[in-house]
């Protein structure tokens, strides 16, 4: 169906989820200053995904959204990638910035190049170039993905990994795809390149649901269950006088004797008795 306003809207969405999803993993690696589980192998595989995918969306002319989108996702796993490198690797800041820096350029040079090379291909009727790019991407993108799948095979759980992020690009997958099918013509290579992405991730859910998830929820439910009980209360006489302990989840325990309202013998204070001198002739 062809609603280029529908197309527009969507593929906006999708973008601002793109432009937006990497950012809450950054923050977390930067806050806890480790990247432990994060894999960097799926962070340099999104970076070069986001070439052919430029490639592809811009001479298919698809809405500006879903152009801007791939080079938002490249700069993004590049940052990230980076700091798989600075807390992982421990490069120097001064590698790190350099190494990004070369990898702009030349991503960014072979996207350009072949911007151009494959429009003179397509006025030309060859249609394959196009269909290597979006498998390209497509492939590069899973492989990304599958990379975590690895991971949580071999720890049995998922770790290093931000679920917020997760949401956030299975959001802008889903808006994508949705976008995509609001174009002038039905693109099938296009459902697939953000299709396939969109499945892979609900795996990750799925995985997170049943091996993070459900045993922290069987953990909070066996510790509320084993809680100790709250003791009877006890009453004591002392000359006369009563005391009544107080339950133990007061933690009176704590409290030094000397805070006791009543001192005896047994807290430690000695009653002095009256003594009797006798003297002598």
């Amino acid at each position: 169906m062809d609603v280029p306003i529908t197309a527009n809207v969507l593929g906006t969405i999708g973008a601002v989820c793109w432009s937006v999803q990497l950012i809450p993993q950054i923050v977390v690696n930067y806050r806890r200053h480790h990247t432990e589980g994060l894999q960097p192998s799926m962070m340099i595989l999104w970076a070069i995904a986001g070439v052919p995918l430029g490639i592809y969306n811009i001479v298919e002319n698809f809405n500006i959204a879903l152009r801007i989108q791939p080079q938002i996702l490249t700069l993004l796993s590049l940052v990230t990638w980076t700091q798989c490198m600075y807390y992982g690797k421990h490069w120097p800041k001064r590698k790190c910035l350099l190494t990004i820096s070369i990898f702009c350029a030349v991503l960014g040079g072979i996207q350009v190049a072949s911007i151009f090379a494959l429009r003179i291909a397509k006025n030309r009727g060859l249609s394959w170039p196009m269909t290597m790019m979006a498998v390209l991407s497509a492939c590069l993108l899973v492989a990304g993905v599958l990379r975590h799948y690895w991971d949580i095979y071999v720890h049995r759980t998922v770790r290093g990994i931000s679920f917020l992020f997760v949401g956030i690009d299975a959001a802008g997958d889903l808006f994508s795809l949705i976008s995509v099918l609001y174009q002038p013509t039905l693109d099938i290579l296009g459902m697939v390149i953000y299709g396939s992405e969109l499945a892979f991730w609900l795996g990750i859910f799925a995985c997170g649901g049943f091996l993070n998830f459900s045993p922290w929820v069987r953990k909070k439910i066996k510790a509320h269950r084993s809680r100790p009980q709250e003791e009877p209360e006890r009453e004591c006489d002392d000359e006369g006088d009563r005391t009544v302990q107080q339950p133990q989840s007061i933690y009176l325990h704590d409290l030094p004797s000397s805070t006791s309202v009543f001192r005896t013998a047994s807290g430690g204070e000695v009653r002095r008795r009256d003594a009797v001198v006798v003297q002598g002739p």
